[in-house]
């Protein structure tokens, strides 16, 4: 078994047939796996990637094309995903708008509920 290899940005893009600015852009937007990085002489850092990058990558972009959507977009889908606020906040916003409808109740609020209803169903009792 031989050592995996690391290709530099430019080759990885042209695998994915995109751009080594969009590669960076789509960085930007925390869409690509964290890479390793090797000092230049200048200061810079090249990005590096391995086969499993470049097949992560090409996964988002099959994401982003099947359902028509922008990197950014695909950004803020893993943010609502990972971030319990931003996912109530969106979730309430569908709520709103009515394409969405509010989450089951769990089984206790299910429990009480029926029990006010059974209890304003209910004729009152005389006191004896």
């Amino acid at each position: 078994m031989g050592m995996e290899r690391d290709i530099p940005i430019s080759a990885a893009a042209d695998r994915l047939d995109t751009t080594p600015r969009m590669l960076r852009y789509r960085e930007g937007l925390g869409l690509l796996p964290v890479t390793k990085e090797q000092p230049t002489g200048r200061g810079h850092r090249h990005r590096r990637f391995t086969e499993a990058d470049v097949q992560t990558v090409a996964a988002g972009l099959e994401l982003e094309r099947s359902y028509d959507i922008t990197p950014a977009a695909l950004s803020f889908a893993l943010r609502v995903l990972a971030e319990p606020a931003t996912r109530v906040r969106v979730r309430a916003y569908g709520e709103r708008l009515g394409r969405l409808t509010p989450p089951p109740a769990r089984a206790l609020d299910f429990e009480q509920q029926k029990a006010l209803r059974l209890l304003k169903s209910a004729p009152p009792h005389p006191l004896p």
